[in-house]
């Protein structure tokens, strides 16, 4: 059995199956994103170095500080209009599904 799994649920006292814990699903809800958030960050920083550092110094020059802003402001444009794209197309599969039970 999976330790979250294990953890995740927990068996009623009539033996009747598996029910969640709020608090349980709310922090691992909570983690999940810091973890996403945390590999957004990490996935950013190596692009944007990749791209923008040519040569590590005590300094950085004005061309290699504007490249690091604009590719952290189009990476993070880029993401939220995915996030948004994925938004839309949940809501217009959730309304095509509520008019296809009617």
């Amino acid at each position: 059995m999976h330790l979250l799994n294990f953890f995740y649920s927990k068996t009623d006292m009539d033996g009747q199956g598996a029910t969640a814990d709020p608090q349980l699903q709310q922090f691992i809800e909570i983690e999940s994103q810091k973890q996403r958030f945390q590999q957004l960050v990490h996935q950013m920083t190596e692009v944007c170095w990749e791209k923008c550092m040519d040569k590590p110094g005590p300094k950085l020059d004005s061309r290699t500080e504007t490249c690091f802003v604009n590719c952290v402001e189009r990476f993070i444009d880029t993401s939220q209009f995915i996030l948004n794209r994925l938004e839309q197309t949940q809501r217009s599969r959730g309304s095509f599904s509520e008019s296809m039970s009617d």
